[in-house]
C-alpha cells in the first residue's frame, strides 16, 4: 500500500555530501613532485574528504596527508606518462566528476544565499499538522485485481471467513498479506483519496460493505482501531521540514535554470 508522502528528490543525496572547503589561499604549495607543485587546496580537499568517510582525525595530521598527496600525484603522472588520461572513458569520466563537484558547489552556493525562513518552516508545519488531522487508524486491507474477486471476498467474510487468512492468501499487496493485511498507524492525509474517505466511516471492527476502488486496484477494508494523533512538536520536525522545503528550493531554482537553456 503506497502512500502519497512528500517523495525526497534525487538531489537529496548531492546536497547531503560532505562541503568541498577552499580554505588555502591561491598559490601557497603542500608539496612539490617531480617539479610538479601541489597546492595546499588540495590537502584541505583531501582531509574533508577523509572526514567525511569517517577516518579518524588523528589519523589525519599533516605528514599523513602531505604523504596521501605525494602518492596521489606520483600516481597521476605516470598514468599522464602512460596516456591513460587520454583513453577516451576516462577522459570522460573525469570530465563527468568536474561538472559533479561544480554543481554541487553551485546547489550549496545558493542554499546559503537563500536560506529558508523560520517563519516559511512554521508556516508548513502548520500546513501539515492541519492536514494531518486529529485521528490516527489501524486498517487491514485485501487488494484485489477485480471488483469481482472483493466481492467474493466479502461473500466469504459474511460467511465467517477470517480476514487475515483471506489477506494471505489473496491480497496482492504483499507486504501486508504477510501479516493478514496489517497496514500499521496511518494518517488519512497520507492514504489516496478512495481508501482514506472508506477507512474513516468505518466503525472500530467494522468492515467496508462494498469494494473500494483505487489506483492500486479493489480493496476490502475493516478498521482494527483508531486513537487521537499525538502530532510532534515542531521543534522535533523542523530539520526534516527544512530539508524538504530546501529540496523543494533547489527543484524551482533548476527548473529555472533548465527553462532559461537551450537543450538540442
Amino acid at each position: 500500500m503506497q502512500s502519497k508522502l512528500i517523495t525526497t528528490l534525487t538531489l537529496a543525496a548531492a546536497l547531503a555530501l560532505p562541503q568541498i572547503t577552499l580554505a588555502a589561499a591561491q598559490g601557497e604549495t603542500a608539496v612539490t613532485v617531480n617539479g610538479v607543485a601541489v597546492p595546499s587546496a588540495q590537502a584541505d580537499v583531501l582531509r574533508q574528504d577523509r572526514l567525511s568517510r569517517g577516518q579518524a582525525a588523528e589519523t589525519l595530521n599533516d605528514n599523513a596527508i602531505r604523504e596521501m598527496l605525494v602518492t596521489m600525484e606520483i600516481l597521476a603522472q605516470e598514468a599522464v606518462r602512460q596516456g591513460i588520461d587520454k583513453r577516451p572513458q576516462v577522459a570522460a569520466t573525469i570530465e563527468l566528476n568536474r561538472k559533479d563537484i561544480l554543481g554541487r558547489l553551485l546547489l550549496e552556493d545558493y542554499l546559503k544565499n537563500h536560506p529558508i525562513k523560520e517563519e516559511d518552516m512554521k508556516a508548513e508545519y502548520d500546513r501539515v499538522k492541519a492536514a494531518s488531522g486529529n485521528m490516527e487508524y489501524r486498517p487491514r486491507h485485501i487488494l484485489v485485481q477485480t471488483e469481482e474477486e472483493a466481492k467474493a471476498i466479502l461473500a466469504k467474510l459474511a460467511k465467517k471467513a477470517k480476514f487475515e487468512d483471506l489477506a494471505k492468501q489473496q491480497s496482492r499487496d504483499q507486504g501486508s498479506a504477510k501479516n493478514g493485511g496489517e497496514l500499521g498507524w496511518l494518517l488519512p492525509s497520507n492514504l489516496v483519496p478512495e481508501f482514506s474517505e472508506a477507512m474513516v466511516k468505518l466503525k472500530k471492527g467494522e468492515t467496508t460493505k462494498t469494494p473500494v476502488r483505487t489506483q492500486y486496484g479493489w480493496h476490502v477494508i475493516r478498521l482494527d482501531d483508531v486513537r487521537e494523533l499525538k502530532f510532534p512538536d515542531y521543534e522535533q520536525l523542523k530539520p526534516r521540514i527544512s530539508a524538504q522545503l530546501q529540496q523543494l528550493q533547489v527543484r524551482r531554482y533548476l527548473s529555472e535554470l533548465r527553462a532559461a537553456a537551450k537543450v538540442e
